[in-house]
């Protein structure tokens, strides 16, 4: 049976969901995502990538700076949707609006709930050595992601998955379960249940001092990092007064002192075996295979790296 939807989000990791709902039998009456921001120093106006799917798609768009308003309030209460389908939008939904559709607001998370309630569940998954993640579908609540979830679905995490890679396999999990979601709703079937509350961890947002790589950790734990923040903010070392962004990397049995070169490969000695990175990029410079790095940039054994 079609329903009426209206969706909210806004990075590439909603996509995959609109689209779906997109090419459903169902309505969608309307799409709001986050402003357009301005990116380079306020040089470039850019949209959400949410944004430009319903532009293209010929979607009713809406992008305020906050719900929290009469006007907003009134436009979605005059739309009566049956349903309204979140996915990582970014901005707080005011208690009052989550009565305004027939079957309340239905959100898709990138974690295995009551795990990794917040802004940044992949990241903090991934730099957590977690060995499992998902997707939840849960109903919203006004606390934050703290609502009764009503289906799961569970993949595992290798030590060798970046955020960017992690996120595309999400993202589509949640986009091929959201339609099934909707039509047990709808049904009466669903079976929302209760989160344990007790048990809730919290994935705050990633802050860009966060990406500083400590030799004097594990290998699992710095490339667990390495990946975590890949592509964004990203792990980076400090060298000779310059920063180095680390793209890939991959451990080597390996041991010395912690932040000295094992090699001249750009092997870094960690607490326990090495970081061997195979990408690397300069600040101001561009992204650079290591072999390639090198050839211009002598890095020789029992080199400190700080």
């Amino acid at each position: 049976m079609s329903q009426k939807i209206v969706f909210m989000g806004t990075p590439e990791f909603s996509v995959p969901t609109l689209e779906s709902l997109v090419n459903s039998d169902h309505k969608v009456l309307a799409v709001y995502s986050q402003p357009a921001s301005k990116a380079n120093r306020g040089q470039k106006i850019i949209p959400s990538r949410v944004e430009v799917f319903a532009k293209e798609n010929s979607l009713n768009l809406r992008t305020p700076d906050s719900l929290d308003n009469d006007q907003e309030y009134n436009y979605l209460k005059k739309l009566e949707p049956d349903i309204v389908v979140v996915i990582a939008y970014g901005k707080i939904i005011p208690k009052k609006f989550l009565n305004l559709s027939k079957y309340g607001f239905v959100n898709v998370h990138a974690s295995l709930l009551p795990k990794w309630r917040g802004a940044a569940p992949i990241q903090r998954s991934i730099m957590n050595l977690d060995n499992e993640t998902g997707i939840s579908i849960m109903k919203i609540v006004e606390e934050l992601d703290a609502g009764p979830v009503m289906h799961q679905d569970k993949i595992q995490i290798n030590e060798n998955v970046d955020s960017l890679t992690l996120s595309k396999v999400l993202s589509k999990l949640g986009a091929k379960s959201i339609i099934n979601a909707i039509d047990e709703i709808v049904k009466g079937k669903a079976r929302f249940q209760e989160q344990n509350h007790s048990k809730a961890t919290y994935a705050k947002k990633i802050l860009k001092n966060e990406g500083r790589i400590n030799w004097s950790q594990s290998a699992k734990k710095i490339l667990a990092k390495i990946n975590g923040l890949n592509p964004n903010p990203g792990a980076w070392f400090e060298y000779k007064n310059e920063r180095f962004k680390v793209w890939k990397a991959e451990i080597v049995d390996k041991n010395s002192d912690a932040g000295k070169t094992v090699d001249d490969q750009l092997t870094i000695a960690c607490n326990e075996q090495s970081i061997k990175i195979l990408e690397i990029q300069k600040e101001g410079k561009s992204r650079q295979l290591a072999s390639q790095f090198l050839l211009g940039n002598e890095i020789k054994e029992d080199t400190n790296i700080y």
